[in-house]
């Protein structure tokens, strides 16, 4: 029994495994053990790449011990040995590449052909206090990839008729390999030659249709490459003309030079006997001969140059055409732009046209950036990036003698995201809407579920997402989310989808008829925004265009007037109602159009005439109780033979604290009669009795008075008057003495002058 101490020893393992798991005969065989494999297990490697040989499937071994056993040797060689964690590599087994122990398997690395061979893995384990031994054998089989091939011609310039060979050379490579032939003409697509497998093809006679490019490809198990292409110039006269350019300097249309530059244009035609050339710009001869120099180009020189080759021999003529582009710096100056991504900034700069196209290149707080004609861009982390912080893209153009400079400052959008919701039309969809203006880039918006999930795609500012508008929405919430470079964590906006909620400001409303009335009403929450509205008794909307209705929106409350309240038309049940996209709810609302109470009855207690009938004076009193606003004052006009006419108003707008009235305009000629009216706001209450207007009561004692006063006035008047007519009229008043009366004579018949009468008439005024 070997001691659990003695299997736990690195060290005893090394020196036990060269002398227990690989004991040599006399022979230089190794001993057969049993249980080795008899059949080994194949893999395949490719050189220059790696492989992993795994020795058994059991737990970790005590001891590793690696051998090889090359190809055409029965002597193993060893390669590694391991225990615990400790390993170590034969010397010699660099030969088969680059050796490393992982766990128990042994690792290649960069592989060589010499590896190709018997690999024996030999493993010590322990168990249940008991050592014992197990075997792996693979064969590996290292292949070698083919290298690239190159076609080779036997004649790169043959006549026409005459015979060619043309053969893909492969220097290395495992066998079996198979081969695959294209050719290109010159203005044709590529196209495989059908049937052709190995490694040369005979043309034979050569035609100017095998005039172009020869492509070989070959292919192993490891890998396929093709060769560049070899370019077959059959000679026959004269061929299409080919046109070169110095200096060499490619358009993508052409060729092209720099302004003030000596320009070489060269034209060269396969054939035999040498071709005769003519030059043309834009149609126009310019030069003969197989090269024309341009001495300083100026953009004058840009066009199409076309060469004309001739045959002298056949009589006939070809030609081909090239653009020249004389060079210039672009337009303008670079431009810049930002675009967000993921935890990183991309920095585009752009300079397009000019020729040749301008060198761009970024640069940032920490040092340099990428370098690219036309556009370049640039991807840099955004982590710990400070705000203002700025980049620089510089432009040369070899035009140009200074650099030309754009510049980006990165900032950070102020606040956070704002969000809100809104119904389309018929309330058809939901619109989540969010908007976080501002900063360089734009920040990035995306509306999240309540599981987090994304809905659409991410947008810059503002940021939309369209919902089906449905009433299990109610309760969800959701999340617009802004992304930006320089802003950790990322902001959130919130928004919650509620059905609407009222609240009026009372149940019941009562006031009295032709007052004015005020229906409140209170939008609590809901989400979207809902739309207030009332409805009336009838169930119709009330407000805009409804007579004696008027609507006072203030924030989320909406107030419905009702003005000249009317108990007929405007008493019963009113409506609030809120509606959003989820659902509708509304509010009731009673009101009550009470009438005013009926006014006191009136009685007529004085009607008498004044100034001879052409006015009377009313007075009245009120029995019993009931609120008042004014007093109407009616009367009706008896005309003999035509009956009494209608009741006319006299009198309105009479105070309620007056009790009389002074009216005039009487017709002395007419009676009439009079009856008061008490009325309350709209209510009239009932008439008075009527009454015709009498004569004042007369007065004795004051008329005697006054008669006697206007009498004795009258008199002295009158006397005064008589005394001055007589001192003024002596004729008629004589005066003579008394002649003595005889006895018996009668006065009367003494006098012969007729007697002066004066007649006093008193007539006494009350």
């Amino acid at each position: 029994m070997v001691g659990q101490g003695a299997l736990l020893s690195p060290l005893g393992l090394l020196l036990l495994a060269p002398l227990c798991l690989l004991h040599p005969g006399t022979s230089g065989q190794p001993h057969p053990t049993p249980g080795a494999p008899k059949e080994p297990s194949s893999i395949q490697g490719v050189r220059g790449g790696s492989v992993e040989l795994a020795c058994g499937a059991q737990s970790a071994p005590l001891v590793v011990f690696w051998s090889f056993t090359p190809l055409g040797s029965l002597i193993p060689q060893p390669v590694a040995v391991a225990s615990g964690g400790e390993f170590k590599v034969e010397a010699s087994a660099s030969a088969l590449g680059t050796v490393s122990l992982r766990n128990s398997s042994l690792v290649l690395w960069e592989l060589q052909e010499g590896a190709r061979g018997h690999f024996l893995c030999q493993a010590l384990h322990a168990a249940n206090g008991q050592l014992h031994t197990t075997y792996s054998s693979l064969a590996l089989a290292v292949l070698v990839p083919i290298s690239k091939p190159q076609v080779q011609l036997s004649d790169s310039s043959p006549v026409e008729g005459a015979s060619l060979v043309a053969t893909c050379i492969v220097r290395e490579g495992t066998e079996p390999m198979t081969f695959a032939w294209q050719h290109q003409a010159p203005r044709g697509p590529a196209e495989a030659l059908m049937g052709v497998t190995k490694s040369l093809i005979q043309l034979d006679p050569v035609n100017r249709t095998h005039l172009g490019w020869y492509t070989c490809t070959a292919h192993n198990a490891v890998n396929q490459l093709s060769s560049d292409g070899a370019f077959l110039d059959v000679i026959y006269g004269p061929d299409n003309p080919v046109i070169t350019v110095e200096p060499l300097g490619f358009t993508e249309e052409g060729f092209g030079a720099s302004e003030k530059e000596e320009v070489t244009l060269s034209c060269l035609a396969a054939s035999n006997p040498p071709s005769l050339y003519v030059w043309l710009h834009d149609h126009t001869q310019v030069h003969a001969g197989p090269t024309y120099v341009i001495a300083s180009a100026s953009r004058a020189h840009t066009g199409l140059y076309t060469c004309l080759a001739r045959n002298s021999r056949l009589d006939t003529h070809t030609q081909t055409s090239v653009r020249l582009t004389i060079y210039y710096p672009p337009k303008a100056q670079p431009s810049c732009a930002v675009l967000p991504a993921p935890g990183a900034l991309t920095l585009v700069c752009t300079w397009p046209g000019g020729l040749p196209a301008a060198q761009l290149q970024w640069a940032g707080p920490q040092g340099a950036g990428p370098t690219a004609l036309s556009n370049v861009t640039w991807s840099y982390a955004a982590t710990q990036l400070p705000n203002s912080s700025a980049f620089t893209c510089t432009g040369r153009h070899p035009a140009l003698a200074l650099p030309m400079l754009c510049r980006i400052t990165l900032w950070e959008p102020l606040w956070s995201p704002t969000c809100w919701t809104m119904a389309t039309t018929r309330d058809q969809f939901i619109m989540l809407s969010c908007e976080w203006p501002g900063g360089e880039p734009p920040a990035v918006l995306s509306w999240l579920d309540e599981q987090e999930q994304p809905l659409g795609s991410s947008s810059s500012s503002p940021a939309v997402y369209l919902l089906q508008a449905q009433e299990d929405l109610a309760g969800r919430e959701f999340t617009c989310r802004g992304t930006h470079p320089l802003r950790a964590p990322d902001p959130l906006c919130r928004l919650r989808l509620e059905t609407p909620q009222l609240a009026v400001a009372e149940p019941r409303v009562s006031v009295l008829e032709g007052e004015e009335a005020w229906l409140g009403c209170a939008l609590l929450r809901g989400m979207p925004p809902a739309q207030l509205l009332w409805l009336g008794p009838q169930r119709q909307q009330v407000g805009l265009g409804t007579l004696g209705f008027t609507l006072h929106p203030e924030g989320a409350q909406l107030r419905l007037r009702v003005q000249g309240a009317d108990p007929a038309r405007h008493g019963g049940t009113y409506q609030c109602v809120a509606r959003n996209a989820l659902s509708n709810s509304s509010r009731s609302v009673l009101l009550e159009v009470l009438r005013y109470p009926a006014p006191p009855n009136v009685t007529i207690s004085r009607l008498t005439y004044r100034r001879r009938r052409s006015e009377v004076q009313l007075q009245w009193a009120v029995r019993g109780p009931g609120n008042l606003t004014g007093f109407l004052v009616q009367r009706r006009a008896s005309v003999p033979r035509f009956g009494s006419g209608a009741w006319e108003t006299v009198a309105s707008d009479i105070e309620p604290e007056s009790r009389g009235r002074r009216l005039g305009g009487l017709d002395p000629g007419v009676l009439y009669a009079f009856r008061v009216l008490a009325l309350n706001h709209r209510t009239a209450g009932h008439p008075s009795e009527v009454k015709t207007p009498v004569d004042p009561p007369f007065s004795a004692y004051a008329a005697v008075l006054g008669a006697a006063g206007t009498g004795m006035v009258v008199a002295t008047v009158a006397s005064l008057l008589v005394f001055q007519y007589a001192a003024r009229h002596p004729d008629t008043f004589p005066c003579t003495e008394p002649s003595p009366t005889t006895p018996g004579s009668d006065p009367a018949q003494e006098s012969t002058e007729p007697p002066v009468n004066v007649t006093i008439t008193v007539t006494a005024t009350p």
